[in-house]
């Protein structure tokens, strides 16, 4: 039996650095292509509303949600995706998203995507170049002070999602 998601067990705090401008996620696509026809969004597949859920019931039992999404203008195709379909939906489900924008600055940054829970544990996430994950895990031994420091400056640096898109 596999062990339970740190986002079904984490007790104060889930929250995420993200930085590749774009994912090859395949369950996205026919909603990628509704998004670039210029068509209506179309119903979230079960794996999304599941994860709206559980944000929701995370939020509603006194724990936080959040992630820093990093951008370069011009903004990519599936950033422009996110923004208009993705985000929004994680933020009426109870997440605080952040947009940091490093298209004017130069600051040290991982490589990677990854989660910390309750400033304890780390999930990193790779992703090659096209945006595909290639490998994903709890890390063991993480240096947990680089982490909190990489999420510290995210914080310092960006805006909330609402501020960056207000014209």
């Amino acid at each position: 039996m596999p062990s339970p998601s740190p986002f079904h067990t984490y007790r104060r705090s889930a929250w995420r650095l993200e930085i590749p401008q774009a994912f090859a996620i395949p369950r996205e696509q026919e909603r990628l292509r509704a998004f670039r026809a210029g068509e209506p969004e179309p119903p979230h597949s079960d794996s999304y509303r599941e994860w709206f859920e559980l944000t929701r019931s995370n939020v509603a039992s006194g724990k936080t949600m959040g992630r820093v999404r990093v951008v370069r203008r011009p903004l990519s195709e599936y950033v422009r995706f996110q923004f208009t379909w993705g985000i929004p939906n994680n933020i009426s489900a109870g997440e605080d998203i952040r947009i940091l924008d490093v298209t004017d600055l130069d600051l040290s940054l991982p490589d990677h995507d990854f989660w910390i829970f309750d400033e304890e544990s780390v999930l990193r996430m790779d992703f090659d170049k096209d945006g595909a994950l290639t490998s994903q895990g709890i890390l063991a031994g993480a240096d947990l002070d680089q982490y909190r420091e990489w999420k510290r400056m995210a914080l310092a640096h960006s805006v909330p999602f609402e501020d960056y898109v207000r014209p």
